[in-house]
């Protein structure tokens, strides 16, 4: 398997995990992504690559960063998709997930 089609698989992989989280399938996030749900089959299944406004239009429906798609890496954009859910809690529900993470980083960092 060649180094393309590795990368392909995986993302396709980051894909599936996303929508799947989401709890959306593939009709849906084609409708959300506006593009077909052959073309969300495909790229989920790492069969075929996808040009760049695909690309942009998944990772838009999907709310993360075309680069989370593409390598993996959570980057600032993520972040601020993330920071901008925050702003919608309530100071007590901001400071339970505070706490949460703190857990979390506790329990990974040990």
């Amino acid at each position: 398997m060649s180094d393309n089609e590795l990368c392909l698989q995986e993302i396709g992989k980051r894909i599936i995990e996303r929508r799947k989280k989401l709890n959306l399938t593939q009709e849906a996030l084609a409708e959300k992504a506006d593009v077909t749900t052959q073309f969300v089959s495909y790229a989920e299944s790492g069969k075929r690559a996808m040009r760049p406004e695909n690309l942009m239009k998944i990772s838009a429906a999907l709310n993360v960063s075309a680069d989370y798609l593409l390598t993996g890496d959570i980057i600032d954009k993520d972040l601020l998709i993330l920071a901008e859910k925050l702003r919608h809690l309530t100071p007590s529900q901001l400071r339970i997930v505070e706490n949460l993470i703190d857990e979390c980083n506790n329990l990974f960092n040990g």
